[in-house]
């Protein structure tokens, strides 16, 4: 061991000293806690000095609300419930739950993962988990609930580090916003935003879905290789071999019947998506937009509960035909104990929604994203340099505002007009600010998902905590920028088309 301690590099030690100092902060509870009052706090200070902003998109004047004032105290008091009910990822992440959990609880996920995956060359299995975890984006937030897990329990199967595989999973997730071999519902969202801020200096342009998209089905690889290598080549070796408990495992001997089991659920899924899909071809289909489209639809609206219904299918499939299975009662009883594994992770969330609550009701974020981008202007950086100011400084904005929608709706009136009279095509403009929300999400305690990555980590180390986490995914969240940025640099200097007729200079778009 420690012949193996004097060979680590500096970025080995400062990982290991990340993870000492994350673990020494409060409980992940405790600090939310106190960065709730301490946004408290700023925001009384703010609004002494009568601080406010002029909100890019609507030209509203916002003004820094204090927390602190009659009308601060109030919110405080009524949103309480609101907030802890309304985050956006509690319901998703527990109906996740219910149904890979009843898949998981009853043997099915066990049994495949050891007759198909665990049969595949390790290495393989590595860029699998990387690659699954950028196409999940197709489901939207789901995949950062889905993809970590069955990545760590792949992984836990193989006798490998489980918290390795829920890195590269959540890696993959964390960069799938802007990587996909499909069009997907980012790509709609992200640019008819882009196109409301380049008409302010062009009326008739639009940006359309596609203009990111050869740019993004190179990201997909290269991104699966370089997570899959840094999985295997540092994040694993790092964590050294795996000696904890892991989940209790009640699957090790085979159930009876198992093997019908697993043919009756993919029978069973396959029905159910040939189903789907007969549904979005039909006339006047109910998941289709009213052109016909899944891009956006209520298919694409509706995709988390769809892939709820389809583990319940094949989970409630494999428990009967294994005779796990007896009763509506045995259904849940296992969907109940999927969910008692979550308590952890809803008691975090009750913390880390008021925090963000706050944070948004003060109108701090607004005001500290547009005076940075007014600063990063006044700087007057030229060509390459001025795009990688803009990327980093997005990069840094990520700790403050993790939606991106959001995050781009204040930043795209201001950018997109300024790049486009510097004569950079809006796409492009577009492009680099995708690479700067989707490398450094992953390692913000502002974005939700975090949560859930720190509930499942417990499962295989309970002494596991923030700075496991940021010791983790760090190391993916700096080398996915570092070669995004030189992609956009190949793109910028090559003339390579970032979609059909875009290209980097605005000049260059065939209309």
């Amino acid at each position: 061991m420690s012949d193996k301690t004097e060979k680590k590099g500096f970025f080995q030690k400062f990982l290991d000293v990340i993870e000492r100092v994350g673990n020494k902060l409060p409980d992940p509870f405790a600090l939310f806690i106190g960065l709730a009052f301490l946004i408290i706090i700023i925001s009384w200070i703010f609004s002494l000095f009568d601080a406010s902003v002029i909100h890019p998109g609507n030209g509203e004047e916002l003004p820094i609300n204090s927390l602190l004032s009659g009308a601060g105290l109030q919110f405080i008091l009524t949103s309480m419930l609101d907030n802890f009910t309304g985050f956006a990822p509690l319901g998703l992440v527990l109906s996740m739950m219910l149904g890979i959990g009843l898949a998981e609880k009853i043997g099915l996920l066990d049994y495949a993962i050891r007759k198909t995956i665990l049969k595949s060359p390790p290495f393989l299995v590595t860029y699998t988990v990387v690659f699954v975890g950028i196409m999940g984006n197709l489901a939207s937030d789901a995949a950062a609930v889905i993809i970590p897990p069955l990545g760590a329990l792949v992984f836990y199967k193989l006798g490998r580090h489980p918290l390795a595989g829920l890195a590269a999973g959540f890696a993959g997730a964390g960069a799938g916003f802007t990587a996909n071999l499909f069009i997907a519902g980012t790509d709609v969202l992200l640019s008819g935003i882009s196109t409301e801020a380049a008409r302010l200096i062009d009326d008739t342009i639009v940006i359309t879905p596609v203009d990111n998209w050869y740019f993004n089905i190179i990201s997909v690889f290269m991104l699966t290789i370089i997570g899959g290598l840094l999985t295997s080549r540092f994040v694993e070796p790092r964590l050294g071999k795996y000696k904890g408990d892991g989940l209790e495992d009640e699957n090790e001997e085979e159930l009876p019947n198992a093997k019908k089991g697993l043919i009756a659920a993919v029978i069973t899924g396959l029905v159910y998506w040939g189903i789907i899909v007969v549904v979005i071809f039909l006339p006047n289909s109910p998941l289709t937009n009213e052109e016909g489209g899944i891009i956006p639809s209520p298919f694409i609206d509706g995709i988390v509960p769809i892939i709820l219904i389809f583990f319940i299918l094949i989970g409630l499939a494999f428990g009967i035909t294994t005779g796990k299975i007896k009763s509506t009662k045995d259904a849940t009883y296992y969907m109940t104990e999927s969910i008692k594994d979550m308590a952890g992770y809803i008691v975090l969330v009750f913390a880390i929604a008021q925090f963000i609550a706050y944070f948004n009701w003060s109108n701090l974020g607004t005001w500290l994203a547009v005076n940075g981008a007014e600063f990063l202007e006044s700087v007057e950086f030229t060509g390459l340099g001025l795009i990688i100011g803009y990327v980093i400084f997005t990069a840094l904005l990520n700790f403050l505002i993790t939606s991106g929608s959001a995050k781009w709706a204040i930043e795209a009136p201001i950018f997109v007009p300024m790049f486009m009279q510097l004569g950079y095509d809006p796409a492009f403009t577009q492009a680099a600010y995708r690479i700067a929300d989707s490398s450094i999400n992953i390692v913000t305690p502002l974005f939700p998902y975090m949560v859930i990555i720190l509930a499942f980590m417990k499962r295989y180390d309970k002494n596991a905590s923030i700075g496991t986490y940021m010791s983790l995914m760090l190391p993916y969240s700096i080398v996915f920028l570092i070669a995004w940025i030189i992609l956009l640099g190949v793109f910028y200097f090559t003339g390579l088309p970032l979609g059909p007729g875009v290209y980097t200079f605005l000049e260059d778009r065939v209309q």
